[in-house]
This record gives structure tokens, C-alpha cells and sequence, in this order.
């Protein structure tokens, strides 16, 4: 592997220098983490020059810039640990690099957790934090075989997955001539904060303070104790576990569903929790399809949490897990959405438990069809590594 200096690559033309505060979902502590991302790109005969290749990416991304000025800026922290964007224009990290690895020898190492993330993803030294740093760091290396792999980490405070996707597509379109983006970028976080006053008006398990034992609980949620796993779940695996279910939830239960209360029960029982002891289910909801403006690219996700005693899920059918995967979605409402903020901001920001909890993201709807270049679509692009408490859903 080869790298080349890190640079920053600032918007590539004039932008506002204003302070632009994120909303107070945006500012959750759950959020406040760098999100890795990697996207694969094959050869292609319209690729005439490789070195051309992180040119025209880096320039579509400074004109995307443009309209997404708050991403070449940095985050504050203001009073009550409100975040606040600097929109300074210092730029977005950027760096190229080559390896002499071709995509088809990386093969199935592509999908997660990658164990090649250090090699293609730059963590330049001081850049990593939340508070002042590059808000967005992008690695272009070229392959041997003349493909590219993407690599991309993301502040989730300014934005989610779904956000990042947008702001990527609006590079592509950009790189392959457009003047100005399908989509224009909504800011708007204000719709998101709380409501004056606050109020709670729904259950949120995931902000719960509760009393523990030192022993079990926190040896199980540390991280050191924990080993990054993919498992493949094909149409075969998928239809084997619907077998084990009662006849009237067959067919109006989704893959989503099954596969969350069937990982759920199976590592509960891993874990051996004793049967009296609760155990948690965080069920991280996108809530963009709830009066999101178009455009708006800031993060959208709330969790719902379901509880259950160790005991009675491992002990019950698969049926009683699948109902509470149903119950966590169905809470999710515009109202709900509301009372989380709330809740969030009278407790004080806090982080959201994760004690005996197994929390879980669909990632497999976002699609990076769209980023295209100029040379194609990518053979695959998702998230790049697992975190201690979360597990994500990919394709």
C-alpha cells in the first residue's frame, strides 16, 4: 500500500461562514461516533487514465461541497451540550492511494468487518474526533486490476447513511457533468428539535436508569470481550428459520423481523443471562418516511426498545421473539419520534442503554446504485466494521 499526503479539499467555490446548530437528535450521545464506510468499483473500459481517477473524484466532491458547505465545516459544542457546525470551509480530509491487490483476489474480505479498514480508510492523526475535526474523511485507492475501492468516514453527528448517500450521489452526478444536483440538500434541523416545553408522552426503555451488578453485565459489554462476526443469511437460511414459525406469522413477517428476533433469542441464550434477568432490544428505526422534507440529510433514526426476561425468550417459539420485533417497530410514530427527542433533552443527553441489550440497524435499503462516477456502479458498498453494542444489517 502506497499514500499519499493527506490534503483537504475545500468547497469549490464561495460559501456562507455561519454557525448552523444540528438538532437535538442529531446531537444524541448514541450518535456521536464515526460511521466507516466502503464502497468497491470494478474496472471499466471508460476508465482511459488511473491516475485521472482521484482528480475527478476530488474535484466532484468540491463542487459538491458547494451545496453541502456545513460538511467543509467543524462541530462545536455549545451550552448543554448542544452541537453547533462552524461552517468554516477548512475542507473535508482526502487522500489517494494505490495497492497492489486486484478485486477479485479480495473477494468476500470486501463485506464486513473488513480486515484490510486500516489500509483503505485514512485516520490521519487528531482527525478522528467528534469536536473540531474534518467532518468527512474520503481514501481513493486504485486497485491492480483497475477498479478503486472508496473509502469514506463519516461524522454521524452531521449526517446518517442515509444523508452520506445523498451527498455522494450529488458528487456523482456532479463528476459526470451535471451543473447542479438532482436533489438539493435540505438543512432544517430545527424540525427535529424539542418541543418548548418538553414532553414526554411515550415509553423510552432506551433512556431508563437502572441499577446493575458490576460483574456479568459490564464484563459482557466490553469491548475487548467481543470478536467482529459476519454470517450470510440466504434464501435457504431464511426459509429454514420460517419453519419454525406459528402458521398466522408466516406470511406477515418480514426477513427483517425474523432475522432480529432469531439473533436476538440465539445470543441470549449464548450468553447464558440467568432467566430472571431482563434483556433489551433495540430496534434502530429510520424516520425519514414520517414528513422528512426531501432533501433533508441530517439523522433520522430513533430507537425503540422492547424488554423481555432471559428466561421466557430463550425458553419460548420463535413466534414470541418475531411479536416483539413487531411491537418495537409499530411504536415508532411521528409522536413517538417527538417524545424521544424530548426525553432526551430533560434527561440530559444521556447514552442510551445498552446493559443486556442487543440493538440492531437495516442498513440493506440504502443502495449506493446511484454513485456513479463516471465508471460505473460499485459491486458492493456498505458499512465497513460492527460496533460493541450494534449490529448492522447488510447486502
Amino acid at each position: 500500500m502506497k499514500r499519499h499526503e493527506p490534503e483537504l479539499i475545500s468547497p469549490a467555490g464561495a460559501t456562507p461562514h455561519e454557525l448552523k446548530p444540528l438538532s437535538d437528535l442529531d446531537g444524541q450521545e448514541w450518535l456521536r461516533f464515526v460511521l466507516p464506510l466502503l464502497l468497491f468499483y470494478p474496472n471499466s473500459p471508460s476508465m482511459e487514465d488511473q491516475e485521472d481517477l482521484a482528480r475527478v473524484v476530488k474535484g466532484a466532491l468540491a463542487k459538491a461541497l458547494v451545496y453541502y458547505y456545513p460538511l467543509a465545516g467543524r462541530i462545536r459544542e455549545g451550552p448543554d451540550h448542544k452541537l453547533v457546525v462552524d461552517c468554516t470551509g477548512e475542507g473535508i480530509l482526502f487522500v489517494e492511494a494505490d495497492a497492489d491487490v486486484s478485486l477479485e483476489e479480495l473477494g468476500d474480505s470486501m463485506r464486513p468487518p473488513c480486515g484490510f479498514l486500516d489500509e483503505v480508510l485514512c485516520d490521519v492523526a487528531g482527525s478522528g474526533d467528534i469536536i473540531g475535526c474534518p467532518l468527512l474523511s474520503v481514501q481513493v485507492t486504485r486497485l491492480r486490476c483497475g477498479g478503486f475501492i472508496l473509502g469514506i468516514r463519516l461524522n454521524h453527528t452531521v449526517s446518517d447513511i442515509f444523508g452520506l448517500k445523498q451527498f455522494l450521489e450529488a458528487a456523482a452526478e456532479l463528476a459526470r457533468g451535471a451543473h447542479v444536483p438532482s436533489r438539493l440538500p435540505v438543512w432544517q434541523r430545527e424540525i427535529l428539535n424539542a418541543r418548548d416545553p418538553p414532553r414526554v408522552t411515550c415509553t423510552h426503555h432506551e433512556f431508563e436508569d437502572i441499577v446493575i451488578d458490576t460483574g456479568s453485565a459490564a464484563t459482557m459489554s466490553d469491548p475487548k470481550n467481543m470478536a467482529h462476526r459476519s454470517f450470510f443469511f440466504g434464501p435457504r437460511e431464511v426459509a429454514s428459520i420460517k419453519k419454525r414459525l406459528p402458521h398466522h406469522l408466516v406470511s406477515r413477517s418480514s426477513t427483517y423481523e425474523l432475522l432480529t428476533a432469531c439473533l436476538w433469542k440465539c445470543r441470549t441464550i449464548a450468553l447464558e443471562i440467568k432467566p430472571d434477568e431482563v434483556v433489551r432490544l433495540s430496534c434502530v428505526i429510520n424516520a425519514r418516511g414520517l414528513g422528512m422534507p426531501r432533501g433533508y440529510y441530517g439523522s433520522t433514526s430513533v430507537i425503540a426498545m422492547v424488554l423481555s426476561k432471559a428466561g421466557h425468550l430463550c425458553t419460548s417459539p420463535l413466534g414470541y421473539a418475531v411479536e416483539l420485533v413487531k411491537k418495537a417497530k409499530e411504536m415508532v410514530s411521528e409522536e413517538y419520534v417527538r417524545s424521544s427527542i424530548d426525553a432526551s433533552v430533560i434527561k440530559g443527553r444521556p447514552k442510551h442503554m445498552t446493559v443486556r441489550n442487543y440493538a440492531v440497524s437495516n442498513t440493506t435499503k440504502v443502495g449506493f446504485e446511484e454513485a456513479d462516477f463516471g465508471w460505473g456502479t460499485p459491486v458492493h458498498g456498505s458499512v465497513a466494521s460492527a460496533f460493541p453494542w450494534i449490529s448492522s444489517y447488510v447486502k
